[in-house]
């Protein structure tokens, strides 16, 4: 999941939420790997892969195996040094945590479904949008999302190449979910390989 403030604008647009559009199916997430089990009674430790835990794993989540048909309901979960240990209703004992070692576990959500904190988005939803400069000219599509120490950053892919964009308010203003795009401030160097004005 992707994280940055956005300006007023970009905020409202990613505050709403759109009806879901028809036809379109859920979507599977993988939310974590089951690691190591914790004490006789089934307990396990989770290795998260989302950026919310306290929504994915609520007490009452039904979870999915990928690759498999196994099913796994929350029936608690606790933080334990610095671990999230996870009960799953199905997981009864030790041996049935061992067994389950190394699952990936899913979340099936709806395609539409937004992250609760506003100017956040899910990876999925930033690949594919159409990338503009503020005048409307489009420049590119976003292939990926690298998560980098120090920020995220947006792959575009342009007719000339790949051209990485820091994805900061300063550099991407506005998101539009619903239109499908986002823009991009068209800086010499970033979209491009101008080299920038020396103004002295």
């Amino acid at each position: 999941m992707s994280t940055r403030l956005l300006v007023a604008a970009a905020v409202a647009g990613a505050a709403r939420q759109p009806d879901t559009p028809a036809g379109l199916p859920p979507v599977d997430i993988v939310v974590g790997v089951i690691g190591r089990a914790h004490g006789v009674r089934g307990e396990v430790a989770v290795e998260l892969r989302t950026d919310e835990p306290e929504r994915r794993f609520a007490p009452g989540r039904v979870l999915g195996e990928e690759g498999g048909s196994r099913i796994f309901t929350v029936r608690s979960v606790r933080d334990h040094s610095g671990r999230l240990l996870v009960k799953f209703a199905e997981v009864v004992d030790r041996a049935a945590a061992e067994a389950a070692r190394g699952t990936l576990l899913i979340a099936t959500v709806q395609p539409d479904e937004r992250p609760a904190e506003p100017g956040t988005f899910y990876d999925r939803q930033l690949i594919g949008l159409t990338a503009t400069t503020p005048d409307g000219a489009e420049v590119g599509v976003v292939g990926s999302v690298l998560h980098l120490p120090a920020q995220d950053v947006l792959e575009i892919e342009t007719a000339t190449g790949a051209r990485l964009v820091p994805f900061v308010a300063a550099l991407v203003p506005e998101v539009d979910l619903d239109e499908g795009r986002l823009t991009v401030v068209d800086v010499a160097g970033l979209l491009d390989d101008r080299d920038p004005v020396d103004e002295d």
